[in-house]
């Protein structure tokens, strides 16, 4: 479903992006320095307020596009009230006594890391002036205000049957599935600097497992032998279904000429040769709306969730004591 628009972003994810991620420093440096306002006393750091303007500063120049003051003005007044809410927030919750599951932070550190190599989490984690301490502290922070906001919120958020129905047959333009193909696939890889030498036995051995298949030979179970994509491999080198354009240009002419239980020629690709066997088709349609139901009701409670965050936030801060030091 590549035209999909119901892309579910959580409280956290929304807190995340007006907030940035250039996170504090110690309470000793923050007293030291001017502050560019107070919740309750506890103060935003100047230098917190000025590196988020920087950095949304920063990236409106590389799209090409300057701001003018009144624009900047607004940007200011954003990002300043991004901080003092996201302020509001965190002490609501220490106040409250809610904190984060260590499980729950856990795993989003280890996505984290995993998602890239130690020297670029390292990189990341210095370009966001972090540790990686403070970097978990201040997820802690962040699951800690979403947990409190899922127990105030969610609870008073409703989405009804018809509501769900009423979506669905209203935007029917996001519920087009394409075409798609479900095929396997045996790679013999051929790296980009490969000798002529390397190449020629590359394809001789995706000729023999050709002709091993073709003399009989079950596919997945010599996916499993012989395949060089660690990925697919262990599953009989299935690559479930996919439309066109999510796989290169060749492998996806070849996928999509064959039928079920048809098997390719050698296909070259800029990863090596392949032979390809498509085992199931799916025509161009609409999504059923038993499938899809459940995506969009959860859709249309995040809608909610976030409609009413303004108010919940504005609440907070009626009873906080907010001080402003930084004019807009």
């Amino acid at each position: 479903m590549n035209k999909f628009g119901l892309i579910v972003i959580s409280t956290l994810a929304s807190l995340a992006l007006l907030v940035g991620y250039n996170f504090s420093v110690s309470h000793a440096a923050q007293s030291a320095e001017q502050n560019a306002a107070t919740v309750n006393g506890k103060p935003i750091p100047m230098s917190l307020y000025t590196s988020q303007l920087d950095r949304l500063l920063k990236q409106f120049s590389l799209t090409g596009r300057k701001l003018d003051e009144k624009q900047t003005s607004a940007l200011k007044k954003r990002i300043l009230d991004s901080l003092i809410a996201r302020e509001v927030l965190k002490q609501e919750a220490q106040k409250r006594g809610i904190k984060a599951d260590d499980a729950m932070i856990n795993s989003q550190m280890q996505t984290f890391k995993k998602s890239a190599t130690p020297e670029k989490f390292e990189a990341s984690l210095k370009q966001m002036n972090m540790t990686e301490a403070t970097f978990r502290d201040y997820l802690a922070t962040e699951f800690a205000i979403k947990k409190m906001i899922d127990t105030d919120l969610a609870s008073k958020v409703t989405v009804t049957p018809r509501e769900v129905r009423a979506f669905y047959d209203s935007k029917p333009e996001l519920f087009k599935a394409p075409e798609m193909v479900r095929a396997s696939h045996i790679l013999v890889k051929v790296d980009k600097n490969a000798t002529a030498k390397q190449k020629a036995a590359a394809l001789a051995k995706i000729k023999a497992i050709r002709k091993r298949i073709l003399k009989g030979a079950d596919f997945a179970t010599v996916a499993r032998e012989v395949s060089d994509d660690t990925g697919s491999k262990a599953n009989g080198g299935d690559l479930n279904f996919f439309a066109k354009g999510q796989m290169v240009p060749e492998f996806e002419k070849a996928a999509f000429s064959l039928k079920p239980g048809q098997m390719s020629g050698i296909v070259t690709t800029q990863f090596g040769y392949h032979l390809i066997k498509v085992t199931a088709l799916k025509p161009a349609g609409t999504v059923p709306f038993d499938k899809i139901k459940d995506r969009i009701e959860q859709h249309l409670k995040t809608q909610k969730m976030q409609n009413a965050l303004p108010p919940y936030i504005e609440a907070l801060k009626s009873k906080a004591k907010i001080e402003i030091f930084v004019k807009a």
